[in-house]
């Protein structure tokens, strides 16, 4: 287990749920299916850690987004062949 981000509480454990995402360029959200998620049994929330909203952003700067379903699993997102090698934006 781990401390929730949101109640502070240590009942956070690993899930997965679907969540939507706005594509870089601001065109259109996808819908994300099966995506590694928090669930916390004291106050409810589900939310993906920071580390997962980077992975989904960078991989969403590096690929041709105009290609996308409306809806693939984060799996299928992550598989999705890359035209970029890295996000040459991200200066941290």
């Amino acid at each position: 287990m781990k401390t929730c981000e949101w109640c502070g509480e240590l009942e956070a454990v690993p899930g997965r749920n679907t969540v939507y995402w706005e594509l870089p360029d601001g065109t259109r959200a996808i819908e994300l299916t099966d995506t590694p998620a928090m669930v916390c049994s004291s106050c409810g929330m589900t939310y993906q850690e920071e580390n997962t909203v980077k992975e989904i952003e960078d991989q969403l700067l590096l690929i041709q987004t105009k290609k996308l379903p409306e809806s693939l699993t984060y799996q299928q997102l992550m598989e999705t062949e890359r035209i970029l090698k890295r996000n040459y934006f991200d200066f941290s």
